[in-house]
């Protein structure tokens, strides 16, 4: 007679049958072990109950899938949002120089001005009578 197991020993036996149905020792060394109606209805419990293990298993992957998708789509919506946000401030403060730049312009090019800098700097003022010239 053999020593008797434990339960872990006893469990480690059966884990090959429990995931997969059926288990690893040779087939027929256990002539005792037939498939009894007890045993055929217990089996097919345990088929049923990874069936639905499995069904469980991958719904919670699915969920999770999800989940992390959801997160990323967040994500990439803050940063599209930060995005955005800069852009619209480069926007503003383009046109705003744009506008300065135009004053700029508008006072560069005024006549006023324009007299102003040629009598000034280029020393010029009105034409003589002489160096009026019609052409034509």
């Amino acid at each position: 007679m053999s020593p008797p197991l434990s339960s872990i020993a006893v469990a480690a036996r059966r884990m090959p049958e429990i995931i997969w149905g059926h288990s690893l020792q040779a087939p027929g060394r256990h002539a005792a072990e037939r498939q009894t109606p007890e045993k055929s209805a217990d089996a097919e419990a345990q088929k049923a109950e990874r069936r639905l293990l499995a069904a469980i298993g991958c719904g919670l992957l699915v969920v999770v899938a999800m989940a992390l998708l959801l997160v990323w789509v967040r994500l990439q919506t803050v940063d599209t949002g930060y995005a955005l946000s800069a852009a619209r401030h480069l926007a503003h403060r383009l046109e705003q120089e744009q506008r300065e730049l135009q004053m700029e312009i508008s006072t560069l090019t005024s006549p006023l001005r324009l007299e102003q800098v040629a009598r000034e700097r280029l020393g010029m003022g009105p034409p003589a009578p002489g160096q009026i010239v019609n052409v034509p």
